[in-house]
């Protein structure tokens, strides 16, 4: 695989589990009643804690496994499933708005509790920027530019938040859902794929 095909791969999965479009139904639900100023505050709130939460496990998640005693390709088979499962539930179960808006009432902090978590840094997503970054598959430069892109699909998210109110009405709820069950199917195709080289590499 080249590298652009290498990019333009890690993006689609890092756009499928991040879901930015999935967000701005709930971000519209959890800052109902709010002023433009709040809306702009939580908005770049969650997008900075859901960052560094993403950047965490980038730097520091795969030295967690190894201090368990956890190979990697474990983790990417168990990894790999839980994706699966995930994609599952965006494609069969409740759309990410729907699922997400009962957690919003909940809630004292939106911007941090559902929007950052789990919203935009999903377990799907912490998982999948582990799988990404692995120090025996993947350089520093290579990690690097993961986590750029991680930073710039949570950027998308960011400003699709700050136009959410014209994004609903352009696309609707549903609009969103439908969107949310595509990137369900890409994320199924990709979580199966990395269950096949986990098993492949684990048996060779």
């Amino acid at each position: 695989m080249s590298e652009l095909q290498t990019i333009l791969s890690n993006v689609v999965l890092l756009f499928a589990v991040i879901d930015p479009i999935g967000t701005v139904p709930v971000f519209i639900s959890a800052t109902r009643g709010l002023s433009e100023v709040d809306r702009r505050r939580v908005a770049r709130r969650s997008a900075t804690v859901a960052a560094g939460i993403l950047l965490f496990f980038i730097v520091v998640g795969e030295h967690v496994l190894n201090a368990m005693g956890v190979p990697i390709l474990a983790f990417q088979i168990a990894g790999g499933i839980v994706l699966f499962l995930f994609a599952l539930t965006m494609i069969f179960g409740e759309s990410k708005p729907e699922a997400e808006a009962d957690d919003i009432n909940r809630s004292n902090d939106v911007a941090i509790f559902p929007l950052a978590t789990p919203s935009i840094a999903s377990p799907g997503a912490m998982m999948a920027v582990v799988l990404l970054t692995q120090n025996d598959l993947h350089t520093i430069d290579e990690q690097i530019v993961t986590a750029m892109l991680m930073l710039i699909v949570v950027g998308i998210t960011y400003a699709l938040m700050r136009c959410a109110s014209p994004i609903t009405r352009l696309i609707g709820e549903s609009g969103a859902n439908i969107i949310s069950r595509v990137m369900g199917m890409i994320l199924a195709s990709v979580a199966a794929t990395e269950v096949l080289e986990g098993i492949k590499h684990y048996f060779s």
